[in-house]
């Protein structure tokens, strides 16, 4: 019997930013999404999370999202922001404690979520006196204490040193491979994205390929969505046409 798909979008539509997006993740994928910027990851990832209306269909381990109980979509999914502001002085533990909010035991996974991303030092920290890439490490540990098996990260890495950077990959590569989890996230990186399992290309609100990421990049992809030249050897060399 096959593995149920943990997120399934079908024909989602967002006006003027995505058109008709179908794709599918299975557990135990760690998953990337590219594009330009304005390509509408952002849009495609707020939409799968449930947190910006769209046509067509988002499904939740088969289950139609608009159908399952709030408390519930808290167990089985999460979603990560690129940034949030804190106006309010919230402790680092507490913001990272909100992702406990549909379990019962509220402290459960919290201080490992916090070991996991170094945070245990700040955990008596404001919130808001962090530096951005200290903030994004509390939105993740957030969205780890929450130990839902869909996990969606919009750019997680874009405000990390290169060190936390690796921690993150290999946080959410063991989220996947151990644990069945199936993570997407967006990324601008093509080297990292070459490390991934499965990789998603989006160009003006449009899914413009899918597949093995050292597929997917092909140089004439990148000439067209990029609109630059590749050589790809270890990694990516970048330049203008």
């Amino acid at each position: 019997m096959p593995e149920k798909t943990l997120l399934e979008l079908q024909d989602v539509s967002v006006h003027g930013r995505l058109n008709k997006v179908s794709l599918r993740l299975q557990p135990g994928q760690l998953a990337g999404l590219i594009g330009p910027n304005g390509s509408g990851k952002s849009t495609l990832l707020q939409a799968a999370a449930g947190v910006l209306p769209h046509d067509g269909h988002v499904l939740w381990q088969g289950r139609e999202l608009a159908h399952i109980p709030f408390m519930e979509r808290g167990r089985i999914a999460t979603w990560v922001p690129q940034d949030a502001h804190f106006e309010f002085g919230f402790k680092v533990r507490s913001v990272v404690a909100q992702g406990r909010f549909a379990h019962d035991d509220d402290a459960s996974g919290v201080e490992d979520a916090l070991c996991q991303l170094e945070l245990a030092e700040l955990a008596a920290r404001p919130v808001n006196q962090l530096s951005g890439g200290e903030r994004q490490r509390v939105l993740l540990a957030r969205a780890l204490a929450t130990n839902a098996p869909l996990q969606l990260w919009d750019e997680p890495l874009a405000s990390l040193d290169p060190r936390h950077v690796l921690d993150v990959l290999g946080i959410a590569r063991k989220l996947a491979q151990r644990q069945g989890a199936a993570i997407l996230f967006a990324l601008h990186d093509l080297s990292l994205a070459l490390e991934l399992d499965w990789l998603a290309v989006l160009h003006n609100g449009q899914l413009r390929a899918s597949g093995a990421p050292k597929e997917v990049l092909s140089r004439e992809l990148l000439g067209e969505v990029f609109r630059v030249r590749a050589n790809r050897r270890e990694g990516f060399a970048l330049e203008k046409p």
